[in-house]
């Protein structure tokens, strides 16, 4: 038990810090940022306490936003994914998800890339459409989501594939 609640704040930190001190200087073409901090709530337990779950991922967003100076967009993007995150993890894998018995490294790939992939993209449009404000540019919004979603997908994947820890 100890051991997940240290690896839980290690990945924190360590997503928190990557993110605001390298990703956010990384801009393709202008429509290309990686967001890997989600990464934080995608992999986190999921037998935890749900309301702790969802104020540490407003605490996550939180801290994106005081580094970018941008204004709780983050916060609520991560919050609302946090929310949802149950219905996703239901819709990806089904009854491993009704016996609480997801762990990650032992799920199919597909299974996995269907669960990063919804919880990305909608944390991108939430977070581009909070950041532009403006439905006149929704072709914008969209091109970003698109984009910077692939990018971070890609990302995420390389991530938990390198890191897993693999038991046999």
């Amino acid at each position: 038990m100890n051991n997940v609640v240290t690896t839980n704040i290690v990945r924190f930190i360590v997503l928190v810090l990557a993110q605001a001190l390298v990703l956010n200087n990384i801009n393709f073409l202008g429509y290309i940022n990686p967001y890997i901090y989600i990464l934080f709530i995608i992999l986190f337990p999921v037998k935890n306490n749900r309301m702790l779950f969802i104020f540490l991922s407003f605490l996550l967003g939180l801290c994106v936003d005081l580094f970018l100076d941008s204004g709780g967009v983050h916060a609520a993007a991560c919050v609302t994914l946090a929310y949802i995150r149950p219905l996703v993890l239901k819709f990806s894998f089904g009854m491993i998800y009704e016996h609480q018995t997801i762990k990650f490294n032992n799920t199919e790939l597909g299974q996995r890339l269907s669960y990063f992939a919804i919880l990305i993209f909608i944390h991108h449009l939430l977070l581009f459409s909070l950041e532009t404000f403006n439905t006149s540019k929704i072709l914008l919004i969209l091109t970003k989501t698109i984009f910077s979603g692939i990018f971070t997908l890609l990302l995420c994947l390389l991530i938990t594939v390198l890191f897993s820890q693999k038991r046999k």
